[in-house]
């Protein structure tokens, strides 16, 4: 009897050796996991933004898209800050009524800035701890900026020209529902204004665009990124959607001084940008006098594929006058586009580096992401010295 039970307990370890032997080690996204949620919750990542205070506490953001999102009632936003740049994270708050929403400091106050929920009003809240505590839009006087339907990204806010400048869509702009809907247009408000007074903002008309734009590949425009142009004017520029296996572009239309105006020229102000049909940030870099972003690019070999849906690649990329653009390094890559993408990255230059947040679409225990799109991560990433690759190209 004891000999038979020592071989059963060999070959039962020799069962698990087998079975461990065969199953390859799960693989998990690069960068440090801020936040996970499993696909089987059917609610997703959506909306990743990152701020760092003046004390160098970083703070990051995300909603929840999805069935049990709730995103045309009570739309959530969680908040998480970590003190070690980024090395650990901790959950700070969980706000109710924010969606589409980004992080910035102005001095030593955070606010964060987006929509109430999908499509609905523009509010404001303010938190003067690093984001365990907000401040509530219940009026014109606490937050509640513009009433009517809107559509967002956490997209940058620039202060510039004594004033400070944030991109957003009329989301009811044209009536049907596709990418044409979405009127972009700018708001914003003298810099040293009380920002969650509404009467302190100013919003412009919106635009519209035609499918006859851009030789014909346009089918609309969204998540406008709010920049200076190289003469200081403020400038929006715009992801826009096009057909399979045409050439990605980008809209830059122009804001007059005051704010009031935005316009832009059908023939001139459509540019080639590769990953332009995909949400990203703009942003100027005073040392390296450049603009600097992160964009998932299409790679050769899915060519022909719609392009806004190939989210598989982010590389790094600069420009001089937001023009003409550069790819210098490939910083994330899976070769499916699937279930895999690295998207609506959002980042900033934290001294010699640059430091960014994504929503992710990757591997987990789980059974991984949902699609590519539906993201179950929220990863956050450094790139150490990134302007070093300023010379450099990649394909």
């Amino acid at each position: 009897m004891k000999t038979k039970m020592i071989y059963l307990s060999v070959l039962a370890m020799f069962a698990v050796w087998t079975s461990a032997a065969q199953t390859p080690e799960l693989a998990k996204p690069d960068g440090v996991v801020v936040a996970h949620t499993p696909k089987s919750e059917t609610k997703y990542v959506g909306s990743p933004s990152i701020a760092v205070s003046p004390s160098g506490v970083y703070v990051a953001s995300h909603d929840f898209f999805g069935k049990r999102a709730n995103i045309n009632g009570k739309a959530v936003t969680v908040v998480y800050t970590s003190k070690d740049k980024g090395a650990t994270w901790s959950r700070a708050a969980t706000v109710l009524g924010q969606y589409w929403s980004n992080l910035f400091y102005i001095g030593d106050n955070l606010y964060l800035l987006g929509v109430e929920r999908g499509h609905g009003n523009i509010v404001i809240r303010r938190s003067t701890d690093d984001g365990r505590t907000w401040t509530t839009p219940a009026d014109e006087r606490s937050g509640l900026l513009f009433r009517g339907a809107y559509h967002t990204a956490p997209t940058p806010v620039i202060v510039a020209n004594g004033r400070i400048w944030r991109a957003f869509e009329k989301a009811d702009a044209m009536q049907h529902k596709s990418n044409f809907r979405y009127g972009p247009l700018m708001i914003s408000a003298a810099a040293d204004a009380d920002l969650l007074d509404a009467s302190s903002w100013r919003m412009s008309n919106h635009i519209t665009v035609k499918s006859s734009y851009a030789d014909g590949e346009c089918k609309g425009v969204l998540e406008g990124n709010a920049v200076a142009d190289r003469d200081g004017h403020i400038v929006d520029v715009l992801r826009m959607h096009v057909w399979p296996g045409a050439v990605e572009h980008v809209l830059i239309a122009r804001v007059s001084d005051d704010g009031a105006t935005m316009s832009f020229d059908p023939e001139s102000d459509f540019i080639p940008f590769e990953g332009g049909s995909k949400k990203f940030s703009i942003r100027f870099d005073v040392i390296s006098g450049r603009y600097w972003t992160l964009a998932n690019d299409v790679m050769k070999e899915h060519a022909g594929e719609y392009p806004a849906a190939v989210r598989n690649s982010l590389v790094l990329m600069s420009s001089p006058d937001l023009r003409r653009w550069t790819k210098h390094l490939r910083v994330l890559h899976h070769p499916d586009t699937k279930l895999h993408g690295f998207q609506y990255v959002d980042w900033l230059a934290d001294g010699e580096d640059m430091v960014f947040v994504s929503r992710t679409a990757f591997d987990d225990e789980f059974g991984g992401a949902d699609n590519y799109h539906n993201a179950n991560y929220l990863t956050f990433h450094r790139i150490e010295n990134f302007r070093k690759y300023e010379k450099e190209i990649v394909e």
